[in-house]
């Protein structure tokens, strides 16, 4: 089986990979430095606290190491007439205002500041579209109906 594929910008990318840098350097000694100092008391709901604390920073480790031992760097902009991974696109529903999104991977994903995954129903439903097209999507919220206004 193939490993899956990281889409992420540059920005992402270093993101990510500062993310991981603070979290073996800084962040590992400093919970390692804790629980060195504290006594050992499975009853003590700091020392717990601190346990957790330490498996959450180990599976982000995990996690981020995954993501980034396959990726694919994607430059933001116009890629064609085609919507695809990196394409920015105004996008309307329904009677609401427009909206401008950039696909990006999943693991760059931040909905609110315009960055959708193409893993996501909206994302997925776009790849491929021209401007003019319309399409519907299902959505958590149920059947919203899109039209491509541009891409950028």
């Amino acid at each position: 089986m193939s490993e899956k594929i990281t889409y992420i910008t540059q920005h992402g990318l270093t993101k990510l990979e500062d993310e991981l840098s603070y979290l073996k350097t800084v962040k590992r000694s400093e919970i390692a430095e804790t629980l060195k100092e504290m006594v050992v008391n499975i009853e003590d709901p700091d020392f717990l606290i601190t346990q957790d604390e330490q498996a959450f920073v180990e599976g982000r480790i995990r996690d981020l190491e995954m993501l980034l031992s396959n990726v694919e760097i994607i430059e933001p902009g116009y890629h064609g007439d085609r919507i695809k991974i990196g394409s920015t696109v105004v996008i309307k529903e329904g009677d609401d205002d427009s909206s401008t999104f950039t696909i990006v991977g999943s693991a760059e994903a931040d909905p609110p500041n315009g960055m959708i995954s193409d893993e996501s129903p909206i994302g997925k439903a776009l790849i491929g579209l021209k401007a003019g097209d319309s399409t519907e999507v299902t959505t958590p919220s149920g059947v919203v109906k899109l039209w491509v206004l541009a891409i950028q």
